[in-house]
Order: C-alpha cells, then sequence, then structure tokens
C-alpha cells in the first residue's frame, strides 16, 4: 500500500505531517477528523468508520481488513500530531487484528510456499488445496496466504485427520474456522483411519483421484517426503506447490 506525505494545518496554522495511506476512505478520514478537531469536537472512532461498518469489523474481513486498519493508523497519526486521544482508535486496532489473526504474520506461509515441480509456473485455470489439518491447523495463515489469494473454492478443499486428533481438536478447528462463516463440512474433510502419515496418504489419493491438470495445486503438510511422491503423481501442466522450510 503506498503512502503519500500530507502536511497537517489547522486554522492555517502547520502542525505537523503525516503519511496518508492509499485508501479509498483515506481522504475524507483526514478532512473528516481535521474538521471535528478544530470545531472542538467529541474525537473518536465514529470519525473513521460508521456504526454498521463498527458492527462488521467484529468479524473477520476478507483481506484481514488491511484498508481498515490503515485507516485506524491514519487517524492514530492524527492523534499524535495534533495531541488528542486516541486509545478507542488504538484498542480496536488490537481487536481487529486479533478478529483477523494478523499476527499469523510471524508464520508467513506466501513466503514459504514452493513451486516443486517446475522453474516457472505455468497458466492455471483453478486451484485446489490439500490440507492436512492435523499437522498443519493455523487456519488463518492458511486462509490470509492461499485461500483468499488463488480464491479456492470450498469444492476445492481436501482435509484429512486421523480419529485421534479429530477427537482432541475438532472443537478448536471449527473454532477457528467459524470466524471465516466455515465448518469442516463446508470442504471435502475426510475422516482417516489410524496410524502414521495416514492423512499424507489420503490427500495423495484424493489428488490422484481427481486427475487435475491445468490447476496450482497446494499441499500443506510438514511431511517433506511427500515431495517426491506428489511430483511423481502431479500431471506437468499442474503447478505444485509445498511448504518449504
Amino acid at each position: 500500500m503506498s503512502l503519500n506525505k500530507q502536511k497537517v494545518t489547522i486554522e492555517y496554522k502547520y502542525r505537523g505531517s503525516i503519511f496518508l495511506p492509499d485508501t479509498k476512505d483515506a481522504k475524507d478520514i483526514f478532512f473528516r477528523t481535521k474538521q471535528a478537531y478544530a470545531n472542538h469536537e467529541k474525537m473518536g472512532v465514529h470519525l473513521i468508520f460508521s456504526k454498521s461498518k463498527l458492527a462488521r469489523l467484529q468479524k473477520y474481513q476478507k483481506g484481514s481488513a488491511q484498508e481498515e486498519l490503515a485507516n485506524i493508523e491514519l487517524y492514530i497519526a492524527l492523534g499524535k500530531v495534533l495531541d488528542f486521544s486516541t486509545v478507542d482508535a488504538q484498542k480496536l486496532k488490537t481487536k481487529i487484528e486479533l478478529i483477523n489473526d494478523t499476527a499469523h504474520a510471524g508464520f508467513n506461509i506466501t513466503k514459504r510456499l514452493q513451486l516443486i515441480n517446475k522453474k516457472k509456473p505455468s497458466l492455471a485455470k483453478k486451484s485446489y488445496l490439500f490440507w492436512d489439518i492435523e499437522n498443519f491447523s493455523s487456519v488463518a495463515s492458511i486462509f490470509h496466504d492461499v485461500i483468499e489469494p488463488y480464491n479456492i473454492a470450498d469444492a476445492n478443499i481436501t482435509l484429512a485427520a486421523n480419529p485421534d486428533s479429530l477427537y482432541l481438536k475438532r472443537a478448536e478447528w471449527e473454532a477457528n474456522l467459524y470466524d471465516y462463516q466455515k465448518t469442516l463440512n463446508s470442504f471435502n474433510f475426510i475422516k482417516c483411519a489410524h496410524g502414521k502419515d495416514v492423512a499424507d496418504d489420503v490427500l495423495l489419493q484424493e489428488m490422484k483421484k481427481q486427475k487435475l491438470q491445468k490447476a496450482n495445486i497446494f499441499i500443506l503438510t510438514f511431511d517433506r517426503e511427500l515431495k517426491e511422491r506428489f511430483i511423481k503423481e502431479t500431471h506437468p501442466s499442474n503447478n505444485l506447490f509445498i511448504l518449504g522450510k
């Protein structure tokens, strides 16, 4: 997101400068906040968002509310320059980050995804995800870095877990998915048998069964031994991605 430097003046007096984010509401928020301050009106997050928007921000936002967070940062910056309290905006920012799990960026899937079956990606018509949720349960990271950017349809997402993991972690998984208005059954969810690497084998068999071509295929698991098996089974027209170290 690009930033433009903007002078802050009140009654023709220069008070400082801030960076204006490149969002559709930034200029409106900038001038509305300045006007409210100059008129000695009550300052608060109502200058950034409407009541209905504030209500919507209590739930997960597609794109992790990056524009909304940028607008809040703008308001906080204005508060520093004009010396008014932005405690409510800071609390809202923290809440939005928690709801959208923006802190997941510490584990950035985007930086770790590796194309493993060719040097450069070829044209793909659709994207598919094969997800070992019992060994990779960072739901927010997966939505933010894979599902949303590649617009992966629910029908193209396959999850697998064994009975023990399902018994121990289902409530946690469902709670995390609920933030995205999803459940395990929103996808092609497979309950596996017991045993080591069973989930990985199921994911591999599901990929083979679908006979995919000209697709982006994402394999989310920490099992590095799967690499060669998936390369062998995928059609050369596909782009096969797996997590690198």
